[in-house]
């Protein structure tokens, strides 16, 4: 599933390609996608709209809309946004006031296409926790403190930090030295720092080369992202660790598959 490298590059790349241009018309060719409203009403609704702004909230894509409005969008495992597309294999395409085609692609119809009043009150979005770039390092050793969860599934949980996912847990956790199966509350002062430090730069790393392709994660133009290849731990299994040749190991935690070197991380 895409996470906070890959929908902020996404982000970005939608600011500069349809800010401020027109939906002239909307073709539905599988409303599964589409959670609210009616597959008709959302198509009444987006016409003649433009596009306002564009935010991300950990894994969400909001557009906001002339009309007051924000379509929200959730890709989730394959859902992908191509500007311009050519609406072969699109779920939902948006005509564009400058005549080219934005397609939402989804091959396993699991992503959620949400036109909303107010996006704020989706309740996806309330239960979210604060984001990695919002925290500062004293809140971050305190919100760890009491925490005897594991601390790769705590970072997953959304609801405790938001935007990280399964890949990036591992490889921010194998930059910090940290084994995925400590509780948190057991981790030092200084290995806090270390992960909150690794968290910030590896995050910040990955968007600069446009995220990972790994499932079906795509960029706006269709191309795929260029951090695959400075992944250290992440679907290595087996595979020698960069630092000191030990065999990366994968085991399941939390019911994820889970990549770490059982020698660098303690």
């Amino acid at each position: 599933m895409p996470e906070l490298p890959e929908v902020e590059t996404i982000k970005r790349e939608l600011e500069k390609a349809i800010l401020g241009k027109k939906i002239t018309e909307v073709w539905v060719n599988n409303p599964k996608v589409i959670r609210q409203p009616s597959a008709e009403q959302f198509k009444k609704e987006l016409a003649g709209v433009s596009f306002k702004n564009i935010l991300r909230k950990a894994k969400v894509l909001v557009l906001e809309l002339s009309n007051g409005k924000s379509l929200v969008i959730h890709v989730k495992m394959t859902g992908q946004l191509v500007y311009p597309g050519d609406g072969k294999r699109s779920r939902v395409s948006f005509k564009l006031s400058d005549g080219k085609i934005l397609d939402f692609n989804d091959q396993r119809l699991f992503a959620e296409l949400r036109l909303l009043d107010d996006w704020r009150e989706l309740k996806f979005i309330r239960g979210l926790g604060p984001e990695p770039f919002d925290l500062t390092l004293d809140k971050f050793k305190q919100m760890l403190a009491s925490k005897k969860t594991k601390i790769k599934p705590l970072l997953m949980d959304q609801s405790f930090i938001s935007g990280i996912g399964n890949l990036y847990a591992a490889e921010v956790l194998f930059r910090a030295k940290i084994n995925p199966q400590r509780p948190a509350q057991s981790l030092l002062d200084k290995e806090k720092e270390a992960l909150f430090k690794e968290i910030r730069e590896t995050l910040n790393e990955a968007i600069q080369h446009k995220g990972s392709s790994v499932d079906q994660y795509l960029q706006l133009s269709g191309e795929p992202g260029n951090y695959v290849k400075y992944h250290k731990v992440y679907d290595r299994k087996g595979k020698p660790c960069l630092a000191c040749k030990t065999p990366i190991k994968r085991i399941s935690l939390g019911g994820r598959g889970t990549y770490f070197c059982p020698k660098c991380q303690k």
